[in-house]
């Protein structure tokens, strides 16, 4: 008869009751994992601030719309008061200046972006230098409709405006040619934007004795900037071409480019966008002060689609994954071989897993993610393989699990690449394992 002694030694030896110690080993490793997820999130919000220096100082998004016709004129605002000791009512006009804003009647841009990456200590950023032209023509302003008088409509103060962001970054002196004439820009605070940025205008153009009709106009601008570019289409047919080295553009915007003319390779991209003044609601013109025209903007965004450390947090989510199946193996391996493995040597093993990601993320700050990767893993897989020959006292299935984890690395590393299909290859290739582990699992006698 057993005593109960020995009734309480084979319940602590049982499958169940070693099932439940992994398990609660698994839950545990889950912290020293969290504290690996929390040094890659403080890695890449320094990789953020470096950025945002590096951007601020080189040149940030640019964002502009323009040549914008600006044309004064007399304004009044009548006022009625009361006169205290007559009790009447007093008439009283205001004579004020005000704008109107003419947008031109066809706008022709050209962009040639090139982009490069600066380095600072072990983080880096994309930017680019930008080159962009500008041609068109205006059609005569109309004041009709406003009911404004022709001897109040300043045309000798006439100018041109163009709204923009990033003015630091401008690498070269802006000319406007209109027609056979040319004037400079110079950059004036514009209390009337809406938009939150800076303006660049020309000084007064006489408009009394010429007319700005069908005059062609052309005007180049070259900035240093980062992470995008937008334009806002004035026109009342805009059309834009855009070319640079980067061969992965992200476009962004109200309006997207022509997919017969965009081109997309290893080498950099091309793309071409045509607005008509029907595809956005705003007139060609405005008077008292500039609408909010953001809203109406399109362009393209410079950014690295998954960096470094968004590839580090991606592979980190998947450690509960690894822990889980490495334990599960070497489950299987104690309860169809009768080797015993203690609860120590899993921690050991566990552990091993977890500096994978340290090893990750530390390798990638100074050299790429795949070669960072291939390191990580192969380094882990060695330490664990050597370890099971010790635990196992054979090369069998210390290879089986060499086997194993290398498969396992492989199928996290081409999931993290995946970006439309991640989740469709990762559905199918957990549904593979799981089958495997049922297959493997058969035989075995849970009830011992």
């Amino acid at each position: 008869m057993e005593t109960p002694k020995n009734q309480t030694t084979s319940i602590f030896q049982s499958s169940t009751a070693r099932m439940i110690l992994v398990g609660m080993l698994t839950l545990a490793l889950l912290i020293p994992l969290e504290f690996v997820k929390s040094l890659i999130n403080e890695r890449a919000q320094r990789q953020g601030e470096v950025i945002h220096e590096i951007n601020s100082k080189w040149g940030q998004s640019v964002y502009c719309y323009g040549p914008i016709l600006k044309i004064p004129y007399t304004d009044f605002e009548e006022t009625v008061s009361i006169n205290e000791k007559t009790k009447e009512s007093v008439k009283e006009k205001k004579v004020f200046t005000s704008y109107a804003y003419f947008f031109p009647e066809e706008l022709n841009a050209t962009a040639e972006v090139n982009t490069k990456v600066l380095h600072r200590n072990n983080y880096q950023s994309a930017v680019f230098s930008n080159a962009m032209a500008f041609d068109g023509k205006y059609v005569q302003p109309d004041f009709n409709n406003r009911g404004i008088a022709p001897e109040n409509i300043q045309w000798d103060k006439a100018s041109i405006l163009v709204q923009t962001t990033n003015l630091k970054s401008i690498k070269n002196e802006i000319k406007f040619r209109l027609g056979d004439q040319q004037y400079a820009f110079e950059p004036v605070y514009n209390s009337q934007s809406t938009d939150s940025i800076e303006s660049l205008e020309t000084g007064f153009i006489d408009l009394k004795n010429q007319s700005v009709a069908g005059k062609p106009f052309h005007f180049e601008i070259n900035y240093n900037g980062s992470s995008q570019i937008r334009m806002v289409p004035i026109g009342k047919t805009t059309t834009l071409q855009m070319q640079s080295n980067w061969s992965a553009p992200s476009f962004a915007g109200n309006f997207l480019p022509d997919d017969k003319t965009k081109k997309i390779t290893s080498d950099g991209f091309q793309a071409q966008w045509k607005i008509l003044h029907i595809n956005r609601a705003f007139s060609q013109q405005a008077f008292g002060k500039l609408p909010n025209l953001a809203p109406y903007a399109f362009g393209v965004d410079f950014v690295v689609p998954v960096d470094q450390y968004q590839q580090n947090e991606r592979a980190a989510k998947y450690g509960f994954l690894v822990i889980g199946l490495t334990f599960l193996i070497f489950f299987l391996i104690q309860s169809m071989s009768k080797i015993r493995i203690h609860i120590f040597q899993y921690t050991m093993i566990g552990l091993a897993l977890i500096m994978f990601y340290t090893l990750l993320v530390s390798i990638t700050e100074h050299s790429s993610f795949a070669w960072a990767y291939l390191i990580a893993a192969i380094a882990v897989i060695l330490m664990i393989s050597l370890y099971s020959i010790a635990i196992l006292n054979n090369r069998k299935f210390p290879a089986f699990i060499g086997l194993s984890l290398t498969a396992l690395y492989g199928f996290i590393y081409i999931i993290i690449q995946l970006e439309n299909y991640a989740l469709l290859v990762g559905s199918i290739g957990l549904f593979a394992i799981l089958g495997a582990i049922m297959y493997f699992s058969r035989t075995v006698d849970w009830s011992k």
